[in-house]
């Protein structure tokens, strides 16, 4: 199994992000470290990352779509996704 690698990224006002979730059109969706539970769409750009904040309903939803597709397409990483999931929304 591949071992798939936890990103971060540093939000100027929310400090430490970390990725929840690939989402779509070249965005993930990354949520608060320390603070209380902010999601975020992200795109990162040549010239840096843009923020958007979303509602918790949604970057769940796109995490459990996520383990869907992973359980379709029998990805590797999977057990990951699951993982992660579990940390963040349960």
């Amino acid at each position: 199994m591949l071992a798939k690698s936890e990103s971060y990224l540093n939000h100027p006002t929310f400090g430490m992000l970390y990725l929840v979730t690939p989402a779509e059109k070249g965005r993930d969706i990354y949520a608060t470290l320390y603070a209380q539970k902010m999601f975020f769409f992200v795109t990162l750009e040549s010239y840096g990352a843009e923020f958007e904040v979303i509602p918790y309903m949604d970057a769940r939803y796109y995490a459990e779509m996520n383990i869907s597709r992973c359980r379709k397409n029998r990805s590797r990483d999977l057990e990951f996704w699951q993982k992660l999931f579990r940390q963040t929304f349960i």
